[in-house]
């Protein structure tokens, strides 16, 4: 194999509220041969996702937290440039956590083989990847929604919420979004269908949630935490489902975190709320990456990356 030198990102030190550069070490090294059962990724993407800063602390959660002077811990894709791997071999597209680096070494555990004639390489980390996949697990199995409810979702246009929304009117059902902005609200309802945005920016959310959802809210997918989900639980419907992605709100404060006031809604909807993660699921992925897939193709999902070079 040539040699590469591998320019990588490490974690310098925890932050304390928004991270600052001083957190970060740039480091790089040599990219030896792989070692028998192992292969090298040229890594040409990376998902840059809100979890990362859930990372960075030294807190417990659903797993290790990057340590210092660790490569930064990140999903990415990339292709195979040198194996010693019976399973892997050179030229295929991969998607795994590989960190934020150029290349990395892997011995295949957590890696998946991706096809770009069905999709470009970008999607396996949105759409067709673990974002895609967090919508369509949060929605369906933790949502159960069923056609013709009505689903409100925050962080609407963020790589997560933008495909509750696609989902939720595949399954015949109304969707509401709630974003930050005009242009992304305009993005929501003209290009991919929702039925309704908030701008929470400018509107008061509950006011908007009382005129966009009169009758009520069935499934709340909540990825902000904070004031959005106080609104959301006011308007929920009886049996009414709450799942729980995120609560990017609250990831750079520098207190406690704020918790919901309005828990009571809860009880006297007989609503449940319930937190997840999509690593709860992976025994499904190729099920539901290829239905999400066959959707692409047929035109009723649309995938947007913002792509920085």
């Amino acid at each position: 194999m040539a040699k590469f030198t591998n320019h990588q990102v490490r974690l310098a030190a925890r932050p304390t509220g928004l991270p600052t550069p001083d957190v970060w070490e740039h480091t790089q090294e040599t990219v030896d041969d792989p070692a028998p059962g192992r292969f090298v990724v040229r890594i040409s993407h990376l998902s840059l996702d809100p979890a990362m800063r859930g990372w960075m602390n030294d807190a417990r959660s659903y797993m290790e937290p990057v340590g210092i002077g660790e490569v930064m811990r990140a999903g990415g894709a990339g292709t195979v440039v040198a194996s010693a791997h019976d399973g892997f071999a050179g030229g295929e597209h991969v998607t795994g956590f590989f960190g934020v680096q150029e290349y990395a070494e892997s011995d295949g555990r957590g890696v998946q083989k991706v096809d770009t004639a069905v999709a470009a390489l970008p999607t396996y980390l949105g759409l067709l990847g673990v974002t895609g996949l967090t919508a369509y697990f949060g929605l369906f199995d933790v949502g159960a929604m069923a056609q013709g409810e009505t689903v409100v979702v925050s962080g609407a246009a963020g790589a997560v919420g933008n495909v509750v929304g696609q989902l939720a009117k595949l399954r015949g059902g109304r969707a509401v979004g709630i974003a930050g902005g005009p242009d992304k609200c305009a993005w929501l309802v003209d290009e991919l269908g929702f039925d309704a945005a908030i701008d929470y920016r400018s509107e008061d959310v509950g006011k908007a949630l009382r005129t966009h959802v009169p009758d009520g809210i069935d499934i709340y997918f909540d990825n902000v935490g904070g004031d959005i989900l106080d609104a959301a639980l006011a308007r929920l419907r009886r049996g009414a489902r709450v799942p729980l992605c995120g609560g990017i709100s609250q990831y750079n404060a520098e207190g406690r975190p704020v918790g919901p006031s309005n828990y009571l809604s809860l009880i006297v909807n007989r609503a449940r709320m319930q937190g997840f993660l999509v690593f709860d699921y992976a025994d499904r992925y190729a099920e539901a990456a290829a239905e999400m897939a066959g959707w692409l193709r047929a035109g009723k999902l649309q995938s947007r990356e913002h792509v920085v070079r």
